[in-house]
């Protein structure tokens, strides 16, 4: 035999854990979900609206883009390449915003009777349109950025732009974080220019000034500088950039998002129990003040939550390069098709291995012995039984280079799902055998150790 495997000396053992691979498809990936969170417009009269809640928060998905996945949606089209999808949750949002917005519109277009309604869908359409455009702001930074995107989702509280990757420099993460905002400022100049066109008394009067309104509160909201919002990302940016360390930005950007959610929760009731946003005092009843408590609950939380996602992916992105495929890599030793296990085995133990890799005659490997194959085979049974019924055929994707690391390491294994891959040198000679279940242990003992 003209070729033997090369043994991996710098092998791992790690105790055993829980086996989270199937987490890289959620939290290990380096992705943005730009959230636009709102609340149902309140009109009071003519051309002003009582409020409009928004936040842009920072949410991991990874539920793959060719399928909707449970939340997933229906399938809307597919901008820029980018397919958008609207969830159930949207329905239900759509039917809130038009049964409240319409008891709005009665009070001031008395006149329409139950036609306010559909004038009331209309607006929900129209605003979340306004939240796509928002998203889509994102999209089209994302991919000339090269940063691919997964999709696009439309959901109950807003939209969620699922960018995969982290940008490279500061001045990326400022762009791709401010577009956002920037677009809802402009979508709220342009029906600010048809207010100025039309009788503010009528519908296309208040529709223009509550999308105005909306769109300028998204804007607004999101600028706050605070993980997970547009304006943390962008703060995130700026103290990346003077300090030189991402991690740095991304810790105080996070405190400050978590200081907001407080101020979230505190302060939006008392703002509009006290009239500051325009509206009577007199006119805030009782199921108002259950309304704003309860907004100010579910707001605050998703800022507060998003802060502390933001944490511990900016954790994990610090110790994502400590996962390197020679490190891990098992030394194995080659066995032909007909070798009995139990005699396998003994090589094995004489040798220091653990893997063991089928090869052909010229020495090519051609499948992997799985480790829980071997172990469902009893002791007894062992000499009878052939390495090739318990081994696993090699694909391309099954070969992993000694050199791939960090996230790199993970796009490939969830590319090719096995629970153990033969890994080569840079010129092709075997190296060892990856399991999965390394992998897995490597990454919860990386991620449990202090951050630095």
């Amino acid at each position: 035999m003209d070729k033997t495997l090369r043994p991996a000396t710098d092998s791992t053992r790690i105790p055993s854990t829980p086996s989270p691979l199937a987490l890289h498809d959620r939290s290990i990936t380096r992705r943005y979900a730009h959230r636009a969170v709102h609340h149902e417009n309140h009109t009071r009269t003519p051309g002003t609206e009582r409020r409009t809640d928004v936040a842009d928060t920072d949410q991991t998905d990874g539920r793959d883009n060719r399928r909707s996945g449970p939340g997933g949606g229906l399938l809307m089209g597919r901008p820029f390449g980018v397919p958008v999808y609207v969830s159930p949750s949207w329905f239900l949002v759509a039917a809130l915003i038009t049964w409240v917005f319409g008891d709005q519109l009665d009070r001031v277009l008395p006149d329409l009777g139950p036609v306010r309604y559909l004038v009331s869908l209309f607006f929900a359409v129209a605003f979340y349109a306004s939240v796509l455009v928002h998203e889509l702001a994102h999209t089209v930074a994302a991919l000339r950025f090269k940063l691919p995107v997964r999709r696009i989702q439309l959901q109950f509280f807003g939209g969620v732009s699922e960018i995969e990757k982290e940008s490279e420099t500061p001045g990326r993460e400022f762009v791709l974080a401010f577009v956002g905002p920037l677009l809802s400022l402009l979508l709220a100049g342009a029906f600010y220019l048809g207010m100025k066109a039309v009788d503010p008394a009528t519908v296309p009067g208040v529709l223009l000034a509550g999308l105005m309104i909306s769109n300028l509160l998204v804007a607004a909201f999101n600028l706050l500088p605070g993980l997970p919002l547009d304006g943390g990302r962008m703060l995130r940016a700026v103290i990346w950039g003077v300090t030189g360390k991402p991690m740095a930005g991304t810790v105080a950007a996070a405190w400050v998002g978590r200081a907001l959610a407080v101020a979230v929760l505190l302060g939006l009731p008392l703002i509009t129990h006290t009239g500051l946003l325009g509206n009577r005092t007199e006119e805030i009843g009782g199921m108002d003040t259950v309304m704003d408590a309860l907004l100010a609950a579910i707001l605050a939380a998703i800022i507060w939550t998003g802060a502390g996602n933001s944490l511990r992916m900016a954790r994990l992105r610090e110790h994502l390069p400590e996962l390197r495929a020679r490190s891990l890599t098992r030394r194995a030793i080659p066995v032909e098709n007909a070798t009995p296990l139990s005699e396998a085995l003994r090589r094995a133990n004489e040798a220091g291995a653990r893997a063991l890799v089928v090869v052909d005659g010229h020495g090519d490997p051609t499948a992997i012995v799985r480790e829980s194959a071997i172990a469902s085979v009893p002791e007894h049974r062992r000499p009878w039984v052939a390495v090739s019924t318990l081994a696993q055929d090699l694909t391309d994707g099954m070969k992993v280079s000694a050199e791939l690391t960090g996230e790199e390491l993970l796009d490939h294994l969830r590319a090719t799902p096995a629970t153990e891959y033969l890994v080569l040198e840079p010129g092709g000679a075997i190296y060892g055998v990856l399991s999965t279940l390394d992998v897995e242990k490597a990454f919860v003992k990386a991620m449990a150790r202090p951050q630095s």
